[in-house]
């Protein structure tokens, strides 16, 4: 069973710069997909971006790339998604999510979840 916990949101104003946190235990993570979501308010779930642990393969929605970079630190079982030139529609609730298996961007596809971290971006 693996544990995700989210930290690093805040406050921020536009174009600024925030960098969350996952932190993964109960296993290796080496056969894992891990990625990231948001939920704006009234909104459903969407998909941000993605890792292969193993290989380091990324993955991006449009609307971030260029702006969010995703990492992983193997000896910390650590995910991070650094968050530049933040703008007020990328306020959200912020997921950390895992899979066995390789990248996909449906949030159904992913079995464990973290407990969130709120985004916040003023203009």
């Amino acid at each position: 069973q693996v544990q995700l916990v989210e930290s690093g949101g805040g406050l921020v104003q536009a174009g600024g710069s925030l960098r969350l946190s996952c932190a993964a235990s109960g296993g290796s993570l080496s056969s894992f997909a891990m990625g990231w979501f948001r939920q704006a308010p009234g909104k459903e779930r969407e998909f941000v971006a993605a890792i292969r642990w193993s290989s380091g393969t990324t993955y991006y929605t449009d609307s971030v790339k260029g702006r969010f970079t995703i990492s992983r630190d193997n000896a910390k079982n650590t995910v991070y998604l650094q968050m530049n030139s933040l703008k007020p529609e990328d306020t959200a609730v912020y997921y950390c999510a895992a899979r066995v298996g390789s990248i996909v961007v449906a949030t159904t596809r992913y079995a464990y979840w973290g407990q969130g971290t709120q985004v916040t971006v003023s203009s």
